[in-house]
């Protein structure tokens, strides 16, 4: 009896232990569930075919994703935004709450979290996307201007895991990966002379980045050159988007730590006539044009970028924007100088001229 009451007792166990599973299996499903409807901002599932239009844009809630996403939805996409944690999940729903972030009507925005750090993680997030469009920039409280040294290293690393991660998904096609024009201008001219045209070809010199202190502009020229070495090495189709200082309305507000790492090192630019401003929905109309003319016509880098500060009246209205003095930008230049080299967006004006009428100053 005491080996049957056993035996019993073992079977019953075992019933218990399959209805726990199945229970807990049961709560793991709606949870799943559950948590992909709170990450679906707007209605629905994607619909149309995700093999045209479902892209990504990594850390859409930043000052320029939130621009690519919104043209992105008003040319007919789907977007899958990548962020980083659940308060940036707060911040888009806010954002469509205000109007800030466009309602995409029966188009679909959904958002993921994913850390850029793990290879892993973002290949979960882009699979099913034919394109990425890459535009993070990390920014460390703690560093001077909010970047230092090693979020050069962190930026480096997450332009290769998205890299790797692009070409070892199979719905990926494109990569656009955002740069700067910090990573064309910073130039050695003691070591050798200078071409005065500062244009696509131009690459900043790491070792001059570095000893100059100008971490944003080291972070940005490692992880593009990063990205074109594994993008080359891989077979993945990669342009990148090289520009200047991001304006647009209330920009020192909506980007400051990027906006004051970007100046560090501006009066150099401005005496060299290098220092330059692009509006933020221009230059989301620049990343989307650049994608869709990838499969066509659209290779390598492009310098973007509207106006050169050059006079007096114009640093002090960009300086007024941020709320500091303008000597911090030019320095006590204001009287008119020479310029020494010469910017040219002449290679990106004629993509946007020939796919999307001319809608883009060239310089």
């Amino acid at each position: 009896m005491g080996i049957v009451r056993t035996l019993e007792e073992e079977e019953e166990r075992m019933e218990f232990e399959e209805f726990r599973r199945t229970v807990l299996l049961a709560g793991a499903a709606r949870k799943d569930d559950e948590e992909r409807r709170e990450l679906r901002i707007l209605s629905g599932d994607f619909k149309g075919d995700p093999e045209e239009k479902l892209v990504c844009v990594t850390s859409g809630v930043s000052f320029l994703g939130l621009a690519i996403v919104n043209q992105l939805l008003l040319r007919g996409y789907s977007v899958r935004i990548i962020v980083d944690n659940q308060e940036d999940v707060e911040k888009l729903r806010e954002m469509e709450t205000s109007g800030e972030m466009m309602r995409a009507g029966s188009r679909n925005i959904s958002v993921v979290t994913a850390k850029l750090t793990e290879i892993h993680s973002v290949m979960e997030a882009i699979d099913g996307c034919v394109a990425v469009f890459h535009t993070s920039t990390f920014i460390d409280a703690a560093g001077v201007s909010g970047y230092s040294k090693s979020m050069a290293e962190i930026e480096v690393k997450a332009s290769e895991n998205v890299i790797k991660a692009c070409a070892r998904t199979t719905s990926v096609r494109n990569c656009v990966l955002t740069s700067s024009l910090l990573a064309c201008i910073w130039r050695d001219g003691t070591q050798h002379e200078l071409s005065p045209v500062v244009n696509h070809h131009c690459w900043s010199e790491e070792s001059l980045c570095a000893n100059k202190r100008l971490w944003y502009a080291l972070g940005k020229v490692r992880a593009e050159r990063a990205a074109w070495r594994l993008a080359e090495e891989m077979g993945l189709k990669l342009t990148t988007i090289c520009p200047g200082l991001i304006t647009g309305p209330e920009f020192f507000c909506r980007n400051p730590t990027a906006t004051i790492a970007y100046l560090k090192g501006a009066q150099e630019m401005y005496a060299d006539g290098l220092l330059a401003i692009v509006d933020v929905s221009r230059l989301a109309k620049a990343h989307v044009c650049v994608l869709e003319a990838m499969n066509k016509t659209a290779s390598g880098r492009y310098i973007c970028f509207d106006h050169v500060i050059e006079t007096e009246e114009e640093t002090e209205n960009l300086a007024r924007e941020m709320g500091m003095p303008a000597d911090r930008i030019c320095g006590n230049q204001f009287n008119f100088i020479p310029t020494r080299f010469q910017l040219s967006n002449r290679k990106l004006s004629n993509l946007m001229s020939r796919t999307s009428g001319n809608c883009y100053h060239e310089s």
